[in-house]
């Protein structure tokens, strides 16, 4: 017996004002589905997931859910009025024996009922929708961007609700690792077109890149035919006009199909530049403690950050992460204990709140009103990392059109806001990058992009994210702050840390002494028997990789620039690489001192 389709979409259009948003979309969504809906910031994912929902009325098309099958919607900025509390919202579908539900979801979701909802933040509505909607449990969970606002406790328990419901569900998230544990199948929106493929996420990319390339295999054929119709018309035409004026309006048929071919969108075109070096030694946090309102952020905890250095801070909301970055930033003073920067210093902060962007202004606006990127008597050039640039062609290098520079802040999406403060942030030099949730909304091209940045970047990076996938392709060094003032840094990202934390467990049920009891004298138990720390043993095993990987990188560079004529031929390319080259040398030779320092100290030991 042929299974009933939970939603079907049929022949579906849709456009706001311009091009089509879809057109002809057929979509069907099973029981039990377990779908990735996946595209480029901006290419419609929320606006088909409205569509869904029935929401949103298409310009043609329909949407048949049979009767009997319930649909729930999660969507960024949940509607609250009307509701006192946020516990009152997320209970207000329910039965009165059902109110458990909420509560159950709450402590998962770590959102408090009794907040009201004028107080209430940005995140914290968004949790109670995520509650609402996992309480009511509907046969469909249209889910956007559910792992936004949340810590990694609460996406893990997230994680594991959605793995044992019976529902099925669809799921737009910025999160891999999400993404990977939870997919059967995917849905792709890419310039107009909704493609699904029955594998979940984690085959994405090879079937992206296998389409991509299947299109530019098609693109180049078309030219060479396009090509040799258009030789052949200017040759011969006039001698056979009568004979062959179908074999002309042919070409002119082959040049409208090949107008068709919508251009992919590039990626952002973000670039970083560390400036000059910072000294050595970056920051020097000492025993420092601090309390607030009452909570204990950290106590008796020390750091030293050396220049290059990629270190990341997780642990649950509400922890103190982002204090404990303002204190190692000279911003919050500690209330025992010292912090002290290094030499020559210039720091670049990507905020949590998006306090540094003016909603109610346009792009243009928040550019060149920022001092530091103003030039002088220019009212339509910013200062880019040194060189005066228009403010519309640095904008389109960030993937916003000469449109959206007018437009205000507060018409863009989530993701479009993040791209816009890296842009404020990369038109700068600097050699510390201090990123407080740097990944939310962010879509996988632009992940892919600031992931490979940040592994260039000649500076030190600080990091607050709770992207699993990202900390480990990124962080070096993992601080983690469990509650209660303790802290503990781990070596490597959030997979070496979760792995470590599991070594170090079974040492700790024997022990019969609190830790508070040790003689001080002790050795921390971050200290290992070479003499080294976790993160410095780390380091010293993954120096020799790295100084391969720069000497091969710098072989290329020689070969590339043993070419004569380069310089002549093509004179921008020579001084990149030229400029690479001297990095790279400057890299190589660092990592070199550093593992002689490193290994020097496990010898002393």
């Amino acid at each position: 017996m042929a299974q009933i389709p939970l939603l079907q979409l049929s022949d579906i259009s849709l456009t706001f004002g311009g091009d089509p948003v879809f057109d002809a979309l057929d979509l069907v969504v099973q029981e039990r589905d377990r779908v990735a809906l996946v595209g480029r910031n901006g290419s419609g994912k929320s606006t088909l997931m409205k569509v869904m929902a029935g929401l949103v009325e298409p310009d043609r098309g329909t949407r048949v859910v049979p009767p009997g099958t319930s649909v729930g919607y999660m969507e960024q900025e949940p509607d609250l009025s009307g509701f006192s509390t946020l516990g009152d919202f997320a209970t207000s579908e329910l039965e009165p024996g059902e109110m458990y539900k909420v509560e159950r979801a709450g402590e998962g979701l770590k959102f408090d009922p009794d907040r009201p909802v004028d107080t209430a933040s940005g995140g914290e509505r968004r949790r109670a929708a995520l509650a609402k909607l996992m309480a009511e449990a509907p046969d469909l969970m249209l889910l956007d961007e559910p792992t936004n606002h949340l810590d990694i406790e609460a996406i893990g328990w997230l994680e594991n609700e959605l793995k044992s419901t019976r529902a099925a569900f669809v799921l737009i998230s910025h999160d891999r690792a999400f993404l990977n544990e939870l997919t059967r199948a995917t849905l792709w929106i890419d310039r107009g077109m909704t493609r699904r493929q029955e594998k979940g996420f984690r085959d994405f990319e090879a079937w992206r890149d296998k389409i991509w390339d299947e299109e530019d295999q098609a693109r180049h054929k078309l030219d060479r035919k396009i090509k040799s119709e258009a030789r052949w018309a200017v040759e011969g035409i006039s001698a056979r006009r009568k004979r062959n004026m179908g074999r002309v309006r042919a070409l002119g048929d082959l040049r409208s199909e090949r107008a068709a071919m919508i251009k992919r969108q590039g990626t952002a075109a973000m670039a970083l530049d560390a400036g000059p070096k910072s000294g050595r030694k970056v920051i020097e946090a000492k025993g420092i403690t601090k309390a607030y309102e009452g909570k204990l952020i950290c106590r008796d905890f020390s750091l030293r950050v050396q220049r290059g250095d990629r270190v990341a801070f997780v642990g649950p909301n509400g922890v103190g992460k982002t204090t404990l970055l303002k204190m190692l930033m000279g911003e919050v003073q500690p209330d025992a204990g010292t912090v002290e920067l290094g030499t020559n210093i210039l720091p670049a902060v990507f905020d949590q709140a998006r306090a540094k962007l003016d909603l109610d202004a346009t792009l243009w606006d928040n550019l060149t009103g920022d001092p530091e990127m103003r030039v002088s008597g220019k009212a339509d050039q910013i200062m880019v990392r040194g060189q005066p640039k228009h403010v519309v062609g640095y904008l389109k290098e960030f993937l916003f059109d000469e449109r959206q520079a007018r437009a205000p802040i507060r018409s863009l999406s989530g993701g479009e806001r993040a791209r816009l403060l890296l842009a404020k942030i990369m038109a700068r030099e600097s050699n510390l990058l201090v990123l407080d949730e740097p990944t939310n909304d962010l879509d996988v091209e632009t992940l892919d992009l600031l992931q490979e940045l940040l592994g260039d970047y000649d500076g030190t990076v600080l990091l607050v994210s709770h992207d699993r996938d990202f900390l480990d392709r990124v962080a070096a060094t993992t601080i983690a702050m469990e509650g209660d003032g303790k802290v503990t840094a781990y070596a490597g990202g959030w997979s070496d840390y979760q792995a470590q934390k599991a070594e170090q467990a079974p040492e700790k049920a024997p022990e019969k002494q609190p830790a508070a009891q040790k003689p001080k004298g002790d050795k921390p138990k971050a200290q290992s028997k070479s003499g080294l720390s976790f993160t410095e043993k780390h380091r010293l095993e993954a120096l020799p990789a790295e100084m391969e990987r720069l000497e091969a990188e710098i072989a290329k560079l020689e070969e590339l620039l043993a070419d004569p004529e380069l310089f002549t031929r093509e004179p921008v390319k020579f001084k990149k690489a030229t400029e690479a080259l001297v990095q790279r040398q400057e890299k190589l030779m660092a990592s070199e001192e550093e593992w002689l320092e490193l290994e020097e100290k496990s010898e002393q030991a």
